[in-house]
């Protein structure tokens, strides 16, 4: 399972909000019904690569549905395949890392 952070930068609102635009495109994954993560810079995604690549182009365009006429979209993805991993594994490893740090 692929892990994918993305975030959406919606340009040339006449607000400096952009928490409108974040929710219709996390609408996406949510119709999906793929775990995520919501966080304050970002989203956090988990599915197979594909599945990462074509929810975050629905979601670029859902921000240009909105009337808006420019958006910058960060991806970032962790795809690793020689053990299975989460979001939760990986956070849970370095936590543990840190408990056992003295």
């Amino acid at each position: 399972m692929a892990i994918m952070e993305i975030s959406i930068v919606p340009i040339g609102t006449k607000t400096t909000s952009v928490s409108k635009y974040v929710a219709i495109a996390v609408k996406i994954i949510k119709s999906k019904k793929l775990k995520y993560k919501l966080c304050p810079m970002g989203t956090v995604v988990e599915g197979k690569i594909d599945e990462l690549f074509d929810i975050a182009e629905q979601m670029h365009e859902s921000v240009f549905k909105a009337g808006l006429f420019r958006v910058v979209t960060n991806i970032k993805i962790d795809d690793r395949r020689d053990i299975k991993s989460s979001m939760d594994k990986k956070v849970l490893s370095v936590r543990k890392k840190l408990r056992n740090r003295k």
